[in-house]
């Protein structure tokens, strides 16, 4: 099993030195699923949201917290992000699936920030349908699938 790479030799929290890696191409996809009533969703749709479109917001919220990772996460590197794409769709009759990939030219990996921008979408929904479905619930962050660096390919099972 390979070291955590963000303690040094004495076991306390460091950022990770990335000065000498190479800039290559990264990519990650990531995904979450916000699970609610079908009368939720239903109004998501419908356009009868009384706080407008749940979707447009909570994609914007994604692409906004992908950029702002590193004020998120405290040993995360800020990245100049060259695409954050967001997808929201309905999944069976009272779940939301959010699929983020970022990319970038890069000397780090951009797992964090895909992490991090279906993490925020799903909360955005929360947030905007709270009023009207307290039982919602946020399932299944996890990454899907990332290339680029010393690490390699990874897809998730």
């Amino acid at each position: 099993m390979n070291q955590l790479s963000h303690l040094d030799i004495h076991g306390n929290a460091c950022m990770v030195d990335v000065t000498d890696k190479p800039m290559t191409y990264r990519i990650a996809t990531a995904e979450a699923y916000v699970h609610m009533q079908p009368e939720t969703l239903r109004m998501i749709h419908s356009g009868e949201h009384p706080k407008g479109d749940v979707f447009s917001v909570a994609r914007l919220a994604g692409i906004q917290s992908a950029k702002q990772t590193h004020n998120l996460i405290p040993l995360c590197h800020s990245l100049l992000l060259t695409s954050v794409k967001l997808q929201l769709l309905s999944f069976g009759e009272q779940s939301v699936r959010i699929e983020a990939t970022c990319k970038v030219m890069g000397s780090t990996g951009v797992e964090m920030e895909a992490l991090t921008a279906v993490s925020v979408a799903a909360l955005t929904i929360y947030d905007m349908c709270k009023s009207v479905d307290r039982s919602m619930t946020i399932e299944r962050i996890r990454l899907l699938e990332k290339d680029g660096g010393a690490s390699g390919r990874f897809v998730a099972c």
